[in-house]
């Protein structure tokens, strides 16, 4: 192979063979491309569950991210939190995830009465102010991360639970796992556990 000269835009080989290197290299990689033992997947499925994830959008952000869900960072839309002091009506889904919550409040809500609320239905879930959508994006990365940062989880193992394309962009703005719409996340499935 030659090395590129200056102004070469590094764009596909052209030389003789390459169409054959391109299928050696598909099916190599193919081959690598786990075949998991059914102990393996038996476990992985019953984490899913544990999540409360179907096992198809568990498997792709496991696959995206090459780590487990850690942890969940809802929004308060997606918890449907009208009022600091009414209780969520999807609170007794968060009661067997085996994660760690956490939640950003949007104004006018206060991030402590509403971790109250949750507590006094025994649910750990830390609470932060929700950036405001004209924030600039390290402004936004910076209050995303915070209250993961606090619980110590890795950014790349926590999903976004949310409503809006606002609340999507702080999966993005943070550099997290992933975003997953609320309504996706609590199905009829999940709530009735």
């Amino acid at each position: 192979m030659t090395r590129a000269r200056i102004g070469h835009n590094n764009g596909p080989s052209m030389e003789v063979g390459f169409a054959f290197r391109k299928h050696a290299w598909t099916k190599a990689r193919a081959a690598l491309l786990p075949t998991l033992p059914i102990e393996i997947l038996r476990t992985r499925v019953k984490r899913a569950q544990a999540l409360g994830l179907p096992y198809k959008t568990y498997a792709s952000v496991r696959a995206s991210t090459g780590r487990d869900v850690v942890g969940f960072l809802f929004s308060d839309n997606a918890l449907r939190m009208l009022r600091s002091t009414q209780p969520s009506p999807r609170a007794h889904a968060l009661e067997h995830i085996d994660a760690t919550c956490a939640a950003l409040v949007h104004r006018p809500l206060s991030p402590e009465a509403f971790r109250d609320s949750f507590a006094i239905q025994g649910i750990h879930i830390a609470t932060a102010r929700a950036p405001h959508f004209a924030q600039s994006w390290s402004d936004i990365r910076a209050a995303v991360q915070a209250p993961l940062r606090a619980a110590q989880l890795p950014l790349d193992g926590v999903l976004v639970i949310g409503d809006t394309t606002h609340e999507r962009d702080w999966s993005m703005a943070a550099r997290l796992a992933g975003f997953l719409p609320s309504d996706r996340y609590f199905t009829v499935e999940h709530t009735a556990r």
